[in-house]
């Protein structure tokens, strides 16, 4: 999974048809330059392989100023959408360790309806706790980790990342059964 492809298909999908320089002005703007590979080069690069797949429709629309190409805009196909969903929903339950395919989900969670969201959380949360378990399992009993040295670390650094990640996601089901963050089934107030 890609976290600049999620991103990509996320900002086109909120604006409906949009070009190139508003995805990554968005994605800037989300500060996904800092936590993602997501570039310049990668979002371009992104739209034009998505394009040849069948997941964007480009339109050419006004020509440039400077004599270069025409501005392309872009928007989602239906097999785009259904791709959006598809890796939006994986990041949300997948337990990979890679922060910033699991920001990108976090940051686009409100176009799923709440209880979808608050489903998938969980089976993050379970995949999270399986695998600490499973490392936990593979442990002698009373094994002090301070005593396997270097491996040692390693093991604790896992059982904590699982630990954690397993907590915070905790955490966000917490905030999204309260209510928090508008969703893509709830009421959508008048502006």
């Amino acid at each position: 999974m890609s976290a600049v492809r999620l991103l990509v298909l996320g900002a086109i999908r909120r604006h409906g048809r949009t070009h190139g320089y508003q995805v990554r002005a968005d994605l800037e703007s989300w500060g996904a330059h800092q936590w993602s590979s997501a570039t310049s080069g990668s979002v371009y690069h992104a739209l034009k392989a998505m394009t040849g797949q069948g997941l964007l429709l480009a339109h050419e629309t006004t020509p440039s100023a400077a004599g270069g190409p025409p501005r392309m805009e872009y928007e989602l196909t239906e097999e785009g959408e259904t791709a959006y969903f598809a890796l939006l929903r994986g990041a949300l339950t997948s337990r990979d360790p890679r922060l910033d395919l699991l920001a990108a989900a976090v940051g686009l969670i409100d176009d799923l309806p709440r209880a979808q969201a608050i489903d998938l959380l969980r089976q993050r949360t379970q995949a999270m706790e399986e695998w600490r378990d499973g490392i936990a399992a593979q442990l002698p009993p009373d094994t002090d980790l301070d005593s396997w040295g270097p491996t040692g670390e390693v093991i604790g650094l896992w059982l904590h990342t699982a630990e954690s990640r397993a907590q915070w996601t905790h955490q966000l089901i917490h905030r999204l059964e309260q209510g928090t963050y508008r969703m893509a089934d709830d009421e959508r107030r008048p502006d």
